[in-house]
């Protein structure tokens, strides 16, 4: 059983950045897998970035984000980060972050995440 809780999330002005965090409770986290998830008003959940397991460092971005997010993990502190800069408006949303078990190629889609956590909400003024 894992447990997931964002933070990070605020208002921040179109071309900012922010780092959001998702702490994880266990003790095998770097045995999970972690995607973030956005949804925007009237629109679906949608795949933002992932990363695999443990160290091995590899990771998948949605189209809308390469170049400008970027994903990372400190499994000593049971924590990843997505770094996003260059923020538009259409990035505002609430973020969720995900964890699977045991993938050496993180999943992007919904259903291959078992736990969530509750989101955090990101405001990008124009």
């Amino acid at each position: 059983q894992v447990q997931l809780v964002e933070s990070g999330g605020g208002l921040v002005q179109a071309g900012g950045s922010l780092r959001l965090s998702c702490a994880a409770s266990g003790r095998t986290f770097s045995s999970y897998a972690v995607g973030w998830f956005r949804q925007a008003p009237g629109k679906e959940r949608e795949f933002v970035a992932a990363i695999s397991i443990g160290n091995i460092g590899n990771t998948n971005y949605a189209d809308s984000v390469k170049g400008r997010f970027t994903i990372s993990r400190d499994n000593a502190k049971n924590t990843v980060y997505p770094q996003m800069n260059s923020l538009k408006p259409e990035d505002a949303a609430v973020y969720y972050c995900a964890a699977t078990h045991l993938r050496v190629v993180p999943p992007i889609r919904e259903s291959d995440y078992a736990y969530w956590g509750q989101g955090t909400q990101v405001t990008v003024s124009s």
